[in-house]
This record gives structure tokens, C-alpha cells and sequence, in this order.
């Protein structure tokens, strides 16, 4: 069973990923937090695939 409950974690990025991600954000219509935890899953999703193969 998947656990749904979110998890805090202390993330140190740079200042220029930082804004960069912001901004992306930004034009997603998106926090800040569900950006990185967007692009994330979407990571994670891409790696699972390649590993199928």
C-alpha cells in the first residue's frame, strides 16, 4: 500500500537553481514545493521506464 503521507526534508540548493526553479514554477502555475516535487515524480517516473527496458 502506498503511503500518501508527505515526508519534510531540508533541501540546500544554489541560489541560481533556486530561481531557476522558481520561475519555472512561476509559469506552471505552481508552489515552489510541487515544482521540485513535480520534477521529481517526473524523474523518478523516467528512470523506472528506462529501467524496464
Amino acid at each position: 500500500m502506498e503511503d500518501n503521507k508527505k515526508k519534510q526534508i531540508a533541501l540546500r540548493i544554489s541560489k541560481k537553481l533556486y530561481d531557476d526553479l522558481l520561475k519555472w514554477a512561476e509559469d506552471e502555475f505552481r508552489s515552489l514545493n510541487g515544482q521540485i516535487e513535480y520534477v521529481l515524480v517526473e524523474s523518478v517516473k523516467k528512470r523506472k521506464k528506462s529501467k524496464e527496458k
